[in-house]
Formats: C-alpha cells, sequence, structure tokens
C-alpha cells in the first residue's frame, strides 16, 4: 500500500467498533486532503475542464493522415473545446490571415484567473495538459460509514476491508461564466455544472491495513472530460 496515503486510525476514532468513527475527524480530514492537494497542484479548484494537450497560444491545426491516433483525437478535442471558451470569454480567439476557418488562441485575463496546466514530461515530447478549473470544495458532512471486506481487493490485490464514507459537500464560488453557460458546458463534458448552495454526494474509500492503520487514495481534482465526439 506504498501508493496510499496514511491516516493514523488512533486520531480517528474512540473505539474499535464499526460506528465509533469520530465524523468530525473524518470530515476535518477530507476537507483537508482536498485543500493541500489544490494547493500542492497549484490548481484554482477542484472542478477542472480538460481542453486537451495544448500549449497556448495554439493555432488550429487540421488532422493529417499521418497523424496518430492519440494527435487526431486531441486536435478533434480542441477544435471542439477552444472555441467554447473562447465564446464564454477565457480565451481570445483570431482568424488566421488568409486561411479561412483557420484561428489563433490565447488567454484573456478571465482565462488566467481560472487557467491550470499539468506538464507531463515523461516521455520525449512534453504533454501540456490544460484546463480551467473553478470552485473548491467544502466538506459539510459525512452521513455514513460502512465497512466490507474483499478476498481479492481493488487497491491491494489480497484480502482487504474497505471503509466507505458518505459525504456531502457544496462548491463555492461558482463563476459566472460556469453559472451562465451551464447549457453549453453540460452539452460538452460529461459532468454537469456543480451550482452553490446544493449538496453533493461522494465516497472516500479508505482502506483498513494490517497493522489498524487507515490509508486512502490522494484526494486531487475533478478533471472532467469533454465527451466523444467519434
Amino acid at each position: 500500500m506504498k501508493t496510499l496515503t496514511k491516516f493514523t486510525l488512533l486520531t480517528l476514532i474512540t473505539c474499535s467498533l464499526l460506528g465509533c468513527y469520530n465524523k468530525e475527524k473524518l470530515r476535518e480530514h477530507i476537507q483537508k486532503e482536498y485543500d493541500e492537494s489544490r494547493a500542492t497542484n497549484k490548481a484554482k479548484g477542484d472542478f477542472c475542464y480538460f481542453l486537451g494537450s495544448v500549449k497556448l497560444p495554439y493555432t488550429d491545426e487540421p488532422v493529417l493522415e499521418s497523424d496518430s491516433q492519440w494527435a487526431s483525437w486531441n486536435k478533434g478535442k480542441l477544435a471542439k473545446t477552444l472555441p467554447l471558451f473562447a465564446e464564454l470569454g477565457l480565451l481570445s480567439q483570431t482568424p488566421v490571415e488568409g486561411q479561412s476557418g483557420i484561428y489563433r488562441y490565447d488567454l484573456t485575463d478571465l482565462g488566467r484567473e481560472y487557467w491550470h496546466q499539468f506538464i507531463d514530461n515523461r516521455w520525449k515530447k512534453p504533454f501540456y495538459n490544460s484546463s480551467f478549473c473553478y470552485g473548491p470544495k467544502k466538506i459539510v458532512k459525512v452521513k455514513d460509514i460502512t465497512e466490507k471486506t474483499y478476498e481479492k481487493g481493488r487497491f491491494t490485490g489480497r484480502k482487504e476491508t474497505q471503509v466507505n464514507v458518505k459525504i456531502d459537500y457544496q462548491v463555492l464560488d461558482t463563476p459566472d461564466w460556469v453559472l451562465n453557460n451551464q447549457d453549453k458546458l453540460n452539452a460538452l463534458y460529461t459532468v454537469k455544472v456543480k451550482l452553490p448552495g446544493k449538496n453533493y454526494p461522494e465516497t472516500v474509500t479508505f482502506i483498513k491495513g494490517d497493522d489498524g492503520e487507515l490509508y486512502h487514495e490522494p484526494l486531487a481534482y475533478l478533471l472532467m472530460k469533454p465527451r466523444s465526439t467519434e
């Protein structure tokens, strides 16, 4: 379980039976995890609209027969996402002289406020995974805690006990460019816009280790991908 984050059990419960978990301690811990992840990743929120792999400024590139499957997919996504966010005011869209239907895109001042880019340097050529992010999560409450033991768990590949923590959260500071364009964003992306003042459910899964401690996968922002246009 080296890839899981340890959460010391003694700080979490007051006794060993299910039902004795301290819900407030769990809520505080989950909130802290999201806050620290956001600070580490320098993301502007916990919900990120993925544009594709793109380094701005960017000029439209046609799909070529020689393109790899990934390159074709990426160009196809950018042809949908970039015009949308230009319409929303986060990108500028400038026609390229002498090239009908070809545009050059760059960040606007509004776009810079919400821009997030993760550069993947594991390959010969870096990938500029680019998004616009909004809305830090506020964990409202822990609703329920259940345990279940599996003979072959999805985290460890062997017998494991999962502690499933059901929470409610709200989204803070949803910007106008999201609120005023819900239909357009919902039509292109697989995750619907999160509205302010509304509770949303989520389940965070912990693993009870052989040492009696709790572990979980690191919590991070949700990367919302555009729907397939194929």
